[in-house]
């Protein structure tokens, strides 16, 4: 029956997952439970379509192999399956990357010994050859060496497998399709007990490779941020308010800065001309200027060269209050980020709701998060950004008093440490007479840092002088966190232990 049947390979759709399922347990029956869900699989449809293929046979997968790009040189050699995957949002892939990663393939029992796996790599060769990629890697497994670790280490059990003197289904077949071992790790699958947890680092290099142009374009690793410690203060207008806004912009710039960020409710003096109504109504008619400041911003962005990150402005969508702000890029696109937890006092006095977008944000340095004060004070919600790539953390924000400055620094500061990224936090002085429960501010702006060596002592880059109108120009080495992640003298983000809890975004 199989040698009449038609064989075509092709790219996997999100409707063959029933049978990819069914192909997935028959292939795995050692590690069973451990294939991927269709979500998983519509993911990666979704962000890299042409990495995902499968073989055919008589409407059955016979064979796939699962495929992300990653930027290589933010890794090490012995980095874990885990690591590589970036999490369930699959967040190491980038179609900037310079390495095709292997993260799957497998033959249904069924229809081995078709040379199916062969056609599946060859595919995958020509791909990485399409997109001038540097190599093929992938971390295999070596499920004989079981049989044989009470008499051979890891090195020697390769080492007579590559002279034919011992038979391993997987190596043998992946040295006979051109890879060579580069590396042997160990834990880097936990559970895989026939390799006694054992992988090679297998790769497969380009030969047609052109190293690209550095372009002006591509992604720095040393940023420059801007943070703005706003004076609030009484504005006769909204063109005055936006001089404001113009003048710190233009001064940043002029530092060749990459962001700028200024801090939560910063727009609340215009609240003042509506003092005469309730707190709920005049937070209403302040979120009329938010359309025309996005729009404002964005200008600014494109004319200035550069990220602004716009604090927070009040927005009514349908019959509710939001706590908004943007990422207003240089190339003038823009993104929109929300506060998720609320304050009793903003429920109370505004009726304000919390929002429900959760994400990392891409620039031309890299990955971003941005969270609106309150938010900082959740662990759960950095990590999940961290998780994703995240290398900055943007925190506008707003207290009345040292207390709760206190919170949002404290915590900034442990996110920092956590997850092994720069927490950047700018905030608003003086005070508003003229403008209800908006009456003192109290903030000091900073830059925070990870703890370690390569890091200042207290884990800050640097502050502003407290409670007065000022700028806070710094820079931040992405490089440096590369380092901490691999070789820091703790590895937060590689140590925890997901074999106890996990931590999981609702989709």
């Amino acid at each position: 029956m199989i040698d009449s049947a038609k064989i075509e390979l092709r790219n996997l759709r999100v409707k063959d997952y029933e049978e990819l399922k069914i192909s997935m347990i028959k292939s795995y029956q050692a590690m069973p439970n451990e294939y991927w869900s269709k979500g998983d699989i519509k993911t990666l449809i979704n962000k890299f379509p042409e990495g995902q293929l499968c073989i055919v046979i008589d409407n059955r997968i016979a064979g796939c192999a699962l495929s992300i790009i990653v930027d290589y040189d933010q890794f090490d050699d012995n980095h874990t399956y885990e690591e590589i995957l970036g999490g369930e949002n699959f967040s190491t892939h980038t179609k900037n990357g310079n390495v095709l990663y292997g993260i799957d393939v497998f033959i249904h029992p069924e229809f081995r010994g078709m040379r199916l796996g062969r056609r599946l790599y060859e595919v995958r060769k020509e791909l990485c050859e399409h997109l001038n990629l540097k190599a093929i890697v992938f971390g295999g497994r070596i499920p004989n060496y079981s049989k044989y670790a009470n008499e051979l280490t890891p090195k020697k059990y390769i080492d007579k497998v590559k002279l034919q003197e011992i038979h391993d289904p997987v190596l043998s077949f992946q040295l006979s399709n051109d890879f060579h071992v580069k590396k042997v790790i160990k834990g880097y699958l936990p559970g895989d007990h026939e390799s006694k947890e054992f992988a090679t680092l297998m790769e497969w290099n380009n030969i047609y490779y052109s190293k690209p142009q550095k372009l002006v374009n591509t992604t720095k690793t040393v940023v420059r941020l801007g943070l703005v410690q706003w004076q609030m203060r009484l504005f006769k207008d909204y063109e005055a308010l936006v001089s404001q806004i113009e003048f710190f912009v233009d001064a940043v710039s002029n530092y060749q800065s990459d962001f700028i960020l200024f801090p939560e409710l910063f727009n609340a003096p215009l609240m003042a001309q509506f003092n005469d109504l309730s707190e709920p109504e005049a937070i209403r008619g302040l979120s009329g200027y938010t359309e025309r400041l996005l729009e404002t911003f964005r200008e600014f962005a494109i004319n200035y060269n550069i990220n602004i990150i716009t604090g927070s402005m009040p927005q009514v969508i349908g019959e509710h209050m939001y706590n908004v702000g943007y990422l207003c890029r240089r190339d003038g696109s823009y993104e929109r980020y929300e506060k998720l937890h609320i304050t009793p006092a903003e429920e109370s006095a505004w009726g304000m709701k919390g929002g429900n977008k959760l994400e990392t944000f891409d620039t031309d340095c890299g990955k971003i998060g941005v969270l609106i004060c309150y938010d900082i004070e959740f662990p759960e919600v950095s990590r999940i950004l961290a998780e994703e790539g995240m290398n900055i953390l943007f925190v506008p924000f707003m207290t009345d008093t040292q207390n709760g400055y206190s919170r949002v620094k404290i915590c900034a500061q442990s996110r920092a440490v956590e997850n092994e990224c720069y927490v950047a936090i700018a905030g608003s002085v003086g005070n508003l007479p003229k403008v209800n429960n908006m009456d003192i501010q109290y903030a000091q702006s900073a830059v925070l840092t990870p703890s370690d060596f390569a890091f200042p002592v207290n884990g800050i880059k640097a502050e502003a002088t407290p409670n007065t109108e000022s700028t806070l120009l710094v820079d931040v080495d992405l490089d440096l966190l590369k380092e901490l992640h691999n070789f820091g003298s703790v590895r937060n983000m590689k140590d925890r232990r997901k074999d106890l809890y996990s931590l999981k975004k609702k989709k």
